[in-house]
């Protein structure tokens, strides 16, 4: 847990907008629904609780603890609704956020794929290196802009395109390259030229300026490269740059530093995460070797396709089902010519626990992002387990529950 300073408090609005910046709501899947729930944008925030779930006990230990904000990773409302009256559940549990002042956000898919997201904090807990993803988002659609503009117009254009969002590469922001020629053109009779006159052709040295953008801010882009530029009639392109894979995107693959058994590496796996009354269960040899992993918090069988265009050895995630995991192994068996040993061995987890390394990330990110905002706020990651099993029989015949 953080302890709060003397620094000014920050809004909801302020933390809300650094919580978008880490997790864009628009790289969100289009079915999922993130971003602030509920809470007043202006309102102060001191305490933020972050939890995986947004259930009855958590909103309870938020109100007990005096968080004014929960940030969680599941939706409360993932599927449309016509009504938050206090008469079920969800609206209950949203009436008393309410009440106390408390608000609620949501990072979903989109804290999913980002950088120190769910599946990177799960991989690094697990001890997994040269992380990549495991099925890449494509980085921004990006467009192009070239302007000439009279040379001594140059600085100022590079900053009104700048203002407007172009020039930002990585860290780095009002990137722009130019160069220099002489331009020339004549104007009409019904032109009101800023340089020459009707009729007669004008020579101007003119500078070449390049920069890139965003494509979804191409019309602010533009709009600030007219208003800024001292010509009636600007010259300008709008290029649409190749679109590549971006460093973010479903899961990640990373190696061992050392090789480890599949048996071993479960057990890694089982000291690593919060305990469930699952536990963690493996499909292959025991004794099977495992260098490289792929890793998805929640409910990964959907990409074993991917899984087994990764190369890894092993796959770690959540909530597998029996007949895509027995195909998954039959399959690599089969190609194997029938050998047991043969990748990629299955890893799984509760949901919960895949799920649940993000949120240390999560308040490590936000205490440091609103240090540099020059704010700060006391954090807690919430302990209470929220995985919906409560109890699990093994076997009579066999106390570690595996069957003949």
């Amino acid at each position: 847990m953080s302890h709060p300073t003397s620094d000014p408090v920050a809004t909801l609005a302020d933390v809300v907008r650094l919580l978008d910046r880490r997790y864009p709501p628009r790289t969100a899947e289009s079915w999922d629904r993130v971003g602030l729930v509920t809470g007043d944008p202006a309102q102060p925030v001191r305490r933020v609780l972050l939890a995986v779930d947004p259930v009855t006990a958590v909103a309870e230990e938020a109100v007990a603890w005096g968080a004014d904000l929960v940030v969680v990773h599941h939706p409360l409302l993932l599927r449309g609704v016509h009504s938050v009256a206090a008469t079920d559940a969800k609206g209950a549990l949203l009436h008393r956020l309410v009440r106390a002042g408390v608000a609620l956000y949501t990072a979903h898919t989109n804290a999913d794929a980002a950088e120190g997201g769910v599946a990177e904090e799960l991989a690094r807990l697990v001890g997994l290196q040269d992380l990549r993803p495991l099925v890449p988002a494509p980085a921004e659609a990006l467009d192009k802009h070239v302007v000439f503009v009279p040379a001594g117009d140059a600085e100022r254009l590079v900053d009104a395109l700048a203002a407007a969002g172009a020039g930002a590469v990585g860290e780095y922001s009002r990137c722009a390259w130019t160069s220099t020629g002489e331009g020339t053109f004549t104007p009409s009779e019904a032109a009101d030229p800023t340089i020459g006159r009707a009729g007669e052709a004008a020579h101007v040295v003119e500078a070449r300026v390049e920069m890139v953008a965003p494509r979804r801010l191409r019309a602010a882009v533009v709009a600030a490269m007219r208003s800024a530029h001292p010509y009636e009639e600007p010259a300008f392109d709008v290029l649409e740059l190749a679109r590549w894979d971006g460093p973010t995107g479903t899961g990640r693959v990373g190696h061992l530093a050392e090789p480890a058994t599949l048996h071993a590496f479960a057990e890694r796996v089982a000291a690593a995460l919060p305990p469930t009354v699952q536990g963690i269960r493996y499909a292959g040899p025991p004794d099977a070797t495992v260098r490289t992993v792929a890793v998805v918090g929640g409910a990964g069988d959907s990409l074993f396709d991917a899984v087994r265009s990764s190369g890894a050895d092993v796959y770690l995630t959540a909530d597998l089902r029996h007949h895509p995991a027995s195909e998954l192994r039959e399959r690599a068996e089969f190609e194997a010519r029938g050998a047991a040993a043969s990748p990629p061995y299955l890893v799984d987890a509760a949901h919960f626990a895949s799920e649940w390394p993000w949120l240390a990330g999560a308040e490590r990110d936000l205490r440091a992002d609103l240090a540099a905002h020059g704010t700060t706020v006391e954090t807690r990651v919430s302990t209470l387990r929220t995985d919906p099993w409560t109890g699990r029989i093994a076997a009579p015949s066999d106390p570690e529950g595996h069957h003949p």
